[in-house]
């Protein structure tokens, strides 16, 4: 059975950081895309960033480049995402998920087989 579970979220003050891991298991994590998305009250789910099989190649939306990192450690069967010099509008549930690997880094919700439940990210201004 598969179970993504984020764990890290909270409140922190805008130009704080926070880092939110995911912990895999019931998959060959190695085989899978990881990415993360957010989604805001009101607002449809959207990209993040995403991680290839080997660590070698990240994506980020460009609200988020130069102040988030995503990461993974095929050994824990965790994927991080340090968020740095966060803005109120980084405020959403976030959530990981899981693309089995089809030749290329997806950035639809829809290509994404399996989501943990989400964890509450607040940025106060």
């Amino acid at each position: 059975q598969v179970q993504l579970v984020e764990s890290g979220g909270g409140l922190v003050q805008a130009g704080a950081s926070l880092r939110l891991s995911c912990a895999a298991s019931g998959f060959t994590f190695s085989r899978y895309t990881m990415g993360w998305f957010r989604q805001a009250p009101g607002k449809e789910r959207e990209f993040v960033a995403a991680i290839n099989l080997s660590t070698s190649t990240t994506y980020y939306t460009d609200s988020v480049k130069g102040r988030f990192t995503i990461s993974r450690d095929n050994a824990k069967n965790t994927v991080y995402l340090q968020m740095n010099s966060m803005k109120p509008e980084d405020t959403a549930v976030y959530y990981c998920a899981a693309d089995s690997w089809r030749g290329f880094v997806s950035r639809r919700p829809t290509d994404y087989d399996d989501w943990g439940k989400g964890a509450q990210v607040t940025v106060s201004s």
